[in-house]
Parts: structure tokens; C-alpha cells; sequence
């Protein structure tokens, strides 16, 4: 992950909280809704920017009488950086598998009290005991899925079996990578033969000399576009989270996805309670609001991204549930890993992906 920004001074602290104001961090400009009483509950919401549904925000600000303001951010490291810098005014926050695992060693999410998050129940087999927190002492699977190779079967004609294949010569200039670090190193270790959750210095410098090959080939490095080149036709392999190639397949039949034989990366985001929230209660009701049935069907359908909620999946069209984009096969789920918080590890990763960055 990037480095990440250092804690604020104390001196500087009321010139920081007016900054945020000023730029609409935890606003209340940022709400579903404008109207109710000034005094009205309030939770914050702090969560990635396509998972924002206005509708399903609405009805939950309807049935509580509160309004939920929304901030968004693009990345766990700058969900991770704003709240170590001080930004502590959110309630309910969505991070990924491993942050999550950070920020709870961290001691910055509170203990969930599951009596209220009575849906945690409902989570599918596989996401009950992970790694980073098997009883779900402080965070909860909310959306799943895997990453994979997103390519134009019409281009290329033959179903990808390896990683290998993004070091293709014959497709130079039309592959994109992730723009993740873990990921990009994940996958490298992964053709290589190791775990993704490598901690050894060596083998890290080995996906390093691996990715300076491969990146004459590259044509981008995006987490956010890539199944919009897919779609265009500028890429024909994309590195890829599932469901953004899903959403393209919408757009382009001949695109398809599959995860290569020396598997890769399952993930998971997760809801958290930050442990400095005012409204610990009602962040736990949002959570299980979010995980419930209904909610969990209107939030895959429109996303196409699988729900942690097992009664989900068989309530959804075939085209999304047969969709390996969206739901892998269950034997494809051995091959997987979890990414997890690698400490001390972190250095030379950083280390790695800079140099990957300027050569």
C-alpha cells in the first residue's frame, strides 16, 4: 500500500478540522436528504463511491427518521490515512479484507454488538471464519468476489489458463493492470509459483523484476477504467476485479472472465463501526439494514458484485448467479487467497511498487 500520511500535529489541528469543512469531509452537503429537523440523528457513512444507492439510503433515512451523510473515498490506504489523521467524525465505514484486519489491530473499530446485526447469521459458508477476524468481533462481510482476467474473446480466441498470459508479446500495448499494489505484486507471486501473502524480502524482489518486464506490455495501470478499455476495445486483458467486468459484459457480449489455474486474490468488503463513533447503536442497525435480504438483492443486481448474504445469490436472475464474474465456481475457491495485513512486510512492498512505478 502507499505510504501513508503522518498523524496530524496537535497544533495544527484546528486549521486541519476547518480544512475539512471546508471540503465537505463528513458534511452534512453530502446527505439522501435536505429536509428534517436540524436536530435530527445523523450517521456517517463513509464507503467506496459506487456502493452509494440513494435509494436504499433513503429508506433507511425514512424508516429511522435520521439522515445518513455520505463521504467517499477510492482506496483502503486513503480510507486508512484519512481516519489516522483525525477525521474521526464517521459512524459505519467499508473497508477491505486485510485493511479491515489493520484497522482493527490498529484499535480503530469498535466491538459489534451482534445481537444487533441479527443478518450476520445469513453470511455465506465461506465468509464466516477470516482470517483477519473469524468471529466477526469488528467487521462483517458485506460484498465478495474474486480477481481475474476480463478479455475480448473475440481477440483472444483462446480461454486464458496462466497469468502468464499478461507478459504476452502478441498483445503488447493492450493490457491494463490494477492500480494496486498488493494486487499487482499478488498476482506476480501467484504465476511465480508463491503466496501473495509473501513476506520474504526475495521473493517480492522476484514479482519486482517480473512486473519491470512485463510493463513495456502495459498499457495503464487503473482500478476504475479498465472495463471501460475492455469495452472501447484499447485493451483485450484486463487484470480485473469481477464485478466492473460483469457490468462491461453488459455492454459487450464477447467480453469474458476467468481466473487463471495458479489462482489469485478472493476479497471481501467488509462494514465496520469506527471505534471513535457517537452513534454506535444505529451504525449497527445501518449495517444489518444493509445486509438484509432486500437490500443485499437491490445492492448485487445493480453492482454485480456477490453478496456476503447466502440467501442472496438463488433469489438473483440467472444471467448474475451463473456469472463467474459474479459468483466463482465453488471449486474454483481453493485456488484462492485472502489478502492479509503482511506488517512489516509493508516496507518492502512500498519499496517495490515505487521502483515498478519509475522505471
Amino acid at each position: 500500500m502507499p505510504n501513508l500520511h503522518k498523524p496530524i500535529k496537535p497544533t495544527c489541528w484546528a486549521v486541519f478540522f476547518l480544512g475539512v469543512l471546508l471540503l465537505g469531509g463528513c458534511s452534512d452537503s453530502t446527505s439522501t436528504s435536505q429536509s428534517g429537523a436540524a436536530d435530527q440523528p445523523r450517521l456517517h457513512y463513509f464507503t467506496w463511491s459506487d456502493y452509494v444507492d440513494p435509494e436504499i439510503l433513503a429508506a433507511f433515512e425514512t424508516s429511522r427518521g435520521v439522515r445518513v451523510v455520505v463521504d467517499t473515498f477510492s482506496s483502503n490506504e486513503e480510507l486508512l490515512a484519512k481516519i489516522q489523521t483525525g477525521m474521526v467524525g464517521y459512524d459505519v465505514v467499508v473497508p477491505s479484507d486485510f485493511m479491515a484486519g489493520i484497522m482493527g489491530r490498529l484499535g480503530l473499530l469498535a466491538k459489534l454488538d451482534l445481537s444487533r446485526i441479527p443478518h450476520v447469521q445469513d453470511l455465506e459458508t465461506h465468509l464466516k471464519q477470516l482470517p483477519f477476524d473469524p468471529t466477526q468481533q469488528f467487521a462483517i462481510p458485506y460484498l465478495w468476489g474474486t480477481v481475474g482476467i476480463g478479455y475480448n474473446s473475440k481477440v483472444v480466441t483462446e480461454v486464458p489458463t496462466s497469468w502468464n498470459v499478461l507478459w504476452d508479446p502478441h498483445y503488447a500495448g493492450r493490457i491494463s493492470m490494477l492500480n494496486d499494489q498488493r494486487e499487482v505484486f499478488g498476482l506476480a507471486l501467484r504465476a511465480l509459483g508463491h503466496s501473495l501473502n509473501s513476506r520474504d524480502p526475495q521473493l517480492i524482489q522476484e514479482a519486482k523484476e517480473r512486473l519491470i518486464q512485463q510493463k513495456p506490455l502495459v498499457k495503464a495501470y487503473t482500478s476504475e477504467q479498465f472495463d471501460q478499455l475492455l469495452v472501447s476495445g484499447d485493451v483485450v486483458l484486463a487484470h480485473a476485479w469481477g464485478g466492473p467486468v460483469a457490468r462491461a459484459m453488459r455492454e459487450d457480449p464477447l467480453i469474458r472472465y476467468t481466473i487463471p489455474q495458479e489462482g489469485g486474490t478472493i476479497w471481501a468488503d467488509c462494514l465496520a463501526v469506527l471505534a471513535s463513533s457517537k452513534q454506535k447503536e444505529l451504525a449497527m442497525d445501518f449495517i444489518n439494514y444493509l445486509l438484509s435480504d432486500s437490500v443485499a438483492i437491490q445492492t448485487s443486481t445493480r453492482l454485480l458484485f456477490a453478496s456476503a448474504n447466502r440467501h442472496v445469490r438463488h433469489q438473483l436472475p440467472p444471467e448474475i448467479r451463473e456469472n463467474i464474474a459474479v459468483y466463482p465456481p465453488d471449486d474454483v475457491l481453493p485456488r484462492m487467497e485472502w489478502l492479509e495485513d503482511v506488517q512489516e512486510a509493508t516496507r518492502d512492498y512500498d519499496r517495490a511498487w515505487t521502483e515498478l512505478k519509475v522505471h
